[in-house]
């Protein structure tokens, strides 16, 4: 069966490449408006699985994944920030804020309808900022396709204090874990 990533982030693509799979990346066209009182958690899974449907007609004998993710902060969903004044009001909150990132995961199995979704949590605390620090660290990273405003991978380390969870590569925005759970399940051992 072939393997889709539905997602066009360079990110994602980087990601599943560290599992050494032959893969294809397919661009979804998916409407990711948030639905009235939808629960993050819920909103990432069902983003994830709409991804994942999106592409499902361009490939009939394939696993599809799909993957979302967002974070909350002080009750605002955030965001990329798309440039540099946005990022910079961005990394001003979070500033030593506690932010919990959730990662959608689908995985699509087409050839059979199978579904396997999950939710993954990631926390990151930053430490308090200054003023200097976030603009030395967005003049040399620019993470303004990023949401939080920041690249754990990257340079962004340094603004944080720790890390919390299961999976570090949720918080980049695909979780590894559980998606070499989900493809064992459809009998796609990564070590066989």
């Amino acid at each position: 069966m072939q393997l889709v990533l539905a997602s066009t982030s360079p990110y994602r693509k980087d990601l599943l490449e560290r599992l050494q799979l032959d893969f294809v990346c397919a661009r979804p066209e998916a409407d990711e408006t948030v639905l009235p009182d939808e629960r993050v958690e819920d909103m990432v899974v069902r983003l994830a699985e709409l991804k994942a449907r999106a592409v499902a007609a361009q490939y009939p004998n394939a696993l599809i994944i799909g993957s979302d993710q967002s974070a909350v902060l002080n009750g605002t969903i955030l965001t990329t920030p798309g440039d540099y004044d946005h990022a910079v009001v961005q990394l001003r909150q979070a500033s030593g804020q506690r932010i919990v990132f959730q990662t959608g995961l689908c995985l699509l199995n087409t050839s059979n309808g199978n579904v396997q979704t999950a939710c993954v949590p990631f926390t990151v605390v930053f430490r308090t900022l200054t003023a200097h620090m976030i603009e030395q660290y967005l003049k040399k990273e620019q993470p303004y396709n990023c949401v939080g405003s920041f690249k754990s991978e990257g340079l962004g380390i340094a603004l944080f204090e720790r890390f919390e969870g299961d999976d570090p590569n949720a918080l980049i925005g695909l979780p590894l874990i559980r998606l070499n759970e989900f493809l064992a399940n459809e009998g796609l051992e990564i070590l066989a």
